[in-house]
Parts: C-alpha cells; sequence; structure tokens
C-alpha cells in the first residue's frame, strides 16, 4: 500500500534509480505515481494510472537532480488523479514530500494553513506536510529543523521524506508505518520496503517509530524527532534481488504457487530433527502458554484459524480474531500468549492489536516473513517462515509457509500422540506440493466453470480454513463472487444460493466422521443440480459424488489441508486468466496494507 523511494548519490542516474525503484514497488498496489528531483529547484513529474504512464510523462520532461524521491500511491483521500498523485509541493514549489500512511489531524491543519493563505491543489491529506514546512522555513529555520518542526504536528501514520529546493538532502521520518535506509558504497536509499533498492544494495537499517533521517551523497544519521543520535544496526538482506523477478512466468503469483517446494523446505531447514524427530525453535525459549488468541487480518486470519484448531487438539484453549476488531473489543486476555500473523510484519491492524496486548502485559509473538519488520522488532519473540519475498498481491507461498511454520510452533510448545506422524508429514510436506504441481488438472477446471455465476468453498475441521482461502483468493484476482463455508453451514442458509451455475468446490481428505458429514453436505448440493468439485485424497469415496476431481497426495492430516489448498490457488489462478484480469495487481488491493 503506497511506496516511497529516495535516493542521494547515484548522480546522473538518480531518475532512473528512483523510476526503477517505483516498478520495485508495483506489487504494493498503488494507480498513481511520481517523482521529484532537487537542485536550486524542485522538479516534479506525476501522473495518475501506471509506471509506464509515468514513463510517458517523464519522456516529454527533462527532470535534473542528484538527490529524489518517488511515490506511488494507494488512494485514501480523494480518487486517483494527477493532482492527488505525490509527490506535493508548498506554494513556492520549493518543498516536495512523499507520504504513506493517514494524517488524522490533516482538516484542521488544512483548515489552519488555508486561514493563513497558504493555496491546497489536491484532496490529499499529504499536502499538509509541504505547507508546513514552508512555514518553518519563513520563520527562519534551517532546512533540516524545518522538517521536524512540520512532524511533530502530525497526528496519525506516516512515513515522510522530503527534498527542498537548494539542498542535497533527502529528510524522512516514520511512525506506524515501515521505513528502511539503504546503505551502499557511493550512495544512499530510503523506501517502504528493501526491494525498491535491492538491486543496488543488500545492507539496510529498519526506522522505527519516532525516528528521523538525513541521506545526502555522504552518508546517513538516524535521530528522534527531538535530534538525539540514536544508534542504528546494519543488517544484511539474505535474498538475492532475481527472487522478486518472474523468472520467465506469466505472473508473479504463478512464479510463486509453484515456490511453494522450495518456500516450504526452507521454513522447514534447521527447525525438525531429522533422527530425533523433534522441533526446534531456536532462541524462542519458553514459550508454553496456557492459552493462545491469535490476531491477524485475511489470509493470515485463514492461517490463524487453522493453527487454533492445532492448539485446541493439543489441550490449549485458543482463539483466532480479526486483528481490525480486537483493539476496538479486546477480550479478556489474561496469562494468553498473543500471536500475529503478518507476512509483512507491517500490517497496521495487526500491530495495533499487539501493541493492545503487550499493554495489558501479554506476552507476544510475531509470525511473518520479513525479518526487521516492525512486528518481530516489537514483539517479545519473533518465528520467521522464511518464504523469501513475495511480489503478487494475493498471498500463496506465505500462506502455506505460514501453515507450516504454525505446525511448527505448536509442536514445538505442545505435545500430541502422534507428533513423529505429523512430523513425518511436514517432512514430506515440499514433496507433496511439487506432486499437485506436477499433476494438477485445475487448468481444465477453470475452463469448465469460469463463466459461472459464483463460487462456494465448503471444509470441515482444517479444511475449513482453506475453504475461505479458497475462496478469498478467487474473488480477489477474478473478481467474481466467491464464499467459503463451513460445510455444516450450508443448510442454515447459504443453500438458497445454490443453482446449476454455482460450483461447489469441497474439501475432503481422510475419512472420518468430518468427511462423511462433508459428504453429506456435498450430496446436499448435489441434489439441488450444483455442479461439485471434490478436492481430496481419495480416502472417503467423496468422488462418486463429484463432477470434477482435483486429487491431493495421501499425507497426514495436517497437512493434507496445506497440500489442498495448492490445487484451489491454480483454480483461481487459472480462471483470473481465461477471464484476462490483472493478477498480480487486482484492482483496489494492496500487497501491505500499512492504514488502519
Amino acid at each position: 500500500m503506497c511506496g516511497i523511494i529516495g535516493c542521494a548519490g547515484r548522480q546522473g542516474e538518480t531518475l532512473d534509480v528512483l523510476v526503477h525503484g517505483l516498478s520495485k514497488l508495483e506489487y504494493r498496489g498503488y494507480d498513481s505515481a511520481g517523482v521529484a528531483l532537487a537542485t536550486d529547484d524542485i522538479d516534479v513529474c506525476k501522473t495518475a494510472g501506471e509506471i509506464d504512464d509515468l514513463r510517458d510523462a517523464l519522456s516529454e520532461r527533462e527532470l535534473s537532480g542528484t538527490v529524489g524521491i518517488g511515490h506511488t500511491r494507494w488512494s485514501t483521500h480523494g480518487p486517483p488523479t494527477d493532482e492527488n498523485a505525490h509527490p506535493h509541493r508548498d506554494c513556492l514549489g520549493e518543498v516536495a514530500v512523499v507520504h504513506n500512511g493517514i494524517i488524522e489531524n490533516y482538516q484542521s491543519l488544512r483548515d489552519q494553513l488555508s486561514t493563513a493563505g497558504h493555496e491546497f491543489r489536491s484532496d490529499t491529506d499529504t499536502e499538509v506536510v509541504p505547507h508546513l514546512i514552508e512555514d518553518e522555513l519563513a520563520d527562519g529555520a534551517a532546512p533540516e529543523e524545518a522538517v521536524r518542526e512540520a512532524i511533530a504536528h502530525l497526528e496519525g501514520s506516516y512515513a515522510v521524506a522530503a527534498v527542498i529546493a537548494g539542498e542535497d538532502t533527502i529528510f524522512a521520518a516514520r511512525n506506524d508505518s515501515p521505513l528502511v535506509l539503504g546503505i551502499d558504497d557511493d550512495a544512499y536509499y530510503l523506501a517502504s520496503d528493501v526491494p525498491a533498492f535491492r538491486d543496488h544494495t543488500d545492507r539496510v537499517i529498519y526506522m522505527d517509530d519516532g525516528e528521523f533521517a538525513a541521506i545526502d551523497a555522504d552518508g546517513w544519521t538516524v535521530t528522534t524527532l527531538a535530534g538525539e543520535p540514536v544508534d542504528k544496526d546494519v543488517d544484511t538482506v539474505d535474498w538475492d534481488p532475481e527472487e522478486t523477478g518472474k523468472s520467465g512466468y506469466d505472473h508473479f503469483m504463478l512464479k510463486e504457487i509453484h515456490e511453494q517446494p522450495r518456500a516450504l523446505r526452507q521454513c522447514l531447514r534447521g527447525r525438525v530433527g531429522e533422527l530425533t524427530g523433534e522441533v526446534d525453535l531456536g532462541d524462542l525459549g519458553d514459550l508454553t502458554p496456557r492459552a493462545v488468541q491469535f490476531v491477524a487480518c485475511g489470509t493470515s486470519y485463514h492461517a490463524a484459524l487453522y493453527a487454533t484448531q492445532l492448539f485446541q487438539q493439543a489441550g490449549i484453549p485458543a482463539q483466532a480474531f480479526l486483528a481490525s476488531e480486537y483493539t476496538t473489543s479486546t477480550p479478556p486476555i489474561g496469562d494468553a500468549l498473543v500471536v500475529g500473523v503478518t507476512q509483512s510484519g507491517e500490517t497496521a491492524d495487526t500491530l495495533s492489536a499487539l501493541r493492545e496486548a503487550r499493554r495489558r502485559g501479554a506476552r507476544t509473538l510475531a509470525v511473518t516473513n520479513t525479518v526487521g519488520s516492525t512486528a518481530a522488532r516489537e514483539c517479545d519473540h519473533a518465528l520467521y517462515i522464511r518464504a523469501g519475498p513475495e511480489i503478487g498481491v494475493a498471498a500463496t507461498k506465505t500462506f502455506a509457509s505460514q501453515l507450516a511454520a504454525l505446525n511448527l510452533l505448536t509442536l514445538g510448545i505442545t505435545s500430541v500422540d502422534d507428533d513423529r506422524e505429523v512430523i513425518s508429514g511436514l517432512r514430506d510436506l515440499p514433496s507433496a506440493v511439487q506432486e499437485i504441481l506436477d499433476d494438477s488438472v485445475a487448468r481444465e477446471v477453470a475452463e469448465t466453470y469460469r463463466d459461472a455465476e459464483s463460487y462456494f468453498f465448503i471444509g470441515r475441521g482444517l479444511n475449513y480454513p482453506v475453504a475461505l482461502e479458497g475462496a478469498l483468493k478467487m474473488k480477489e484476482i477474478t473478481y467474481k463472487h466467491a464464499e467459503g463455508f463451513a460445510a455444516g453451514e450450508l443448510k442454515h442458509g447459504p443453500l438458497a444460493l445454490v443453482t446449476e451455475n454455482t460450483p461447489v468446490f469441497a474439501t475432503v481428505t481422510g475419512d472420518d466422521e468430518m468427511a462423511r458429514k462433508t459428504i453429506g453436505n456435498v450430496k446436499e448440493v448435489e441434489a439441488r443440480d450444483a455442479p461439485v468439485v471434490a478436492v481430496t485424497d481419495g480416502e472417503s469415496d467423496v468422488e462418486r459424488y463429484a463432477d470434477h476431481v482435483l486429487e491431493v497426495p495421501d499425507t497426514h492430516p495436517r497437512v493434507a489441508a496445506v497440500v489442498a489448498n495448492v490445487q484451489l490457488q491454480l483454480v483461481a489462478y487459472h480462471t483470473a486468466n481465461m477471464l484476462g484480469r490483472s493478477i498480480d495487481k487486482p484492482r483496489n488491493l494492496a500487497k501491505s496494507v500499512t492504514v488502519e
């Protein structure tokens, strides 16, 4: 959601670096883009639309400058227009600002500034910032001090970067919105995420809330907003920039679906004893909880629902909460371990929930993909899923890795009768997923039902979160109506929507009571002429009631749900591809949701 890039020290290459960096941030979701370069003047070029539209606009302009900032905007205040695109300038055109987040007191600031004679050209909350800096400069403040004072007026979430005419420095500040510095031998970068500059350097500094940075061609400084120096560690990013390319696939989503076997191996490596059959989670320490509360959003919430069942099976009370509801209606926490599941580690709602839990004295654990993320730094403990960078907006390999990591978490701090069987199933998980990728007939199923009016997904037990995730993938990238249900709930209302043009995807694994009850639900929709697609390992004989079958390799019940999910990912992908949808950048959606 919104992307920032800044560069100092690349001399005549600055503009190219900015535009390339913005292209690397496209996955975050955006509807407009722009850049600003600073010399004795500020040159700005911005436009609604995609990066290619910005490139076209730049081809008709001559921008120069050795320091610059760029931005991709995901609309919150005002529609996607040229005027609302970032960067925004002050009245004199001598300050340019880009911003991620939401300035909650912008209306009162805007009213004050307008009364004082400032003219606004956009609908955005961001535009108050350059005008605030303009006022501070007019009062005699030095450039850095002017930016600090302007930032001090802001309430809400922000990652802000500013350039000022006649200055060769980029000033930046962070509060509740990610910002990271990139350190090269002769150039320095800032961005909302590492891929923006990973082609140039693997050395990074993660900024924390309340910090202020200044970078120029000679180096960087990080201080508090009040100006007190802050000691920062320089970390090394452990993934290759080529991992953010498509590697010959038509879409990032398809590439990332096919990367799942490798991602799962990375998640499991070194954590499962090949000889002992024990799980080693490193330095997490003694986490044995009396109860567990999960907080998460979207796909991560589905992973949390899955993990809730694992802990309940191990005899530990567990609940999953939508993070956006947790802060405003926090349940009793007691001595529960609060686990935030967040791919990016920057999800605003999840961070707020974790902070509320810590405020109430709870121990917190982040299950995340991003080393150095805010969630990882703020929680008492962090468990990394090690999926590698995921560019497609619709989560695929990170969901599979979340399920694997949450299995490990459960095994690491609880005990169940079949620990060794579960661990064996986890070891076989990458090869089971590869078997799906090699043999799936999901493309044929997608071809059959591409024109359906809506899609239902059903499952019980651990297959219920998979049903929810299957529906989410379908609606995210096809724009078709899709719903996931606990299979037993069909007869309590949703059956009214079932027609012969409503394919029902039923995930049925094993041959226990839940499988048999799900088959009963399959018969209910079959009796109403709905086509049935069974996602199954063949243990339950559900195939006899299905119009199509998506096969799942035989494996442990806890692992079967992870493998079944891959079939549903492929169905969603192929359906969207046949419909000509924008698969990697679905409309109105963002990869990292950094506003509440």
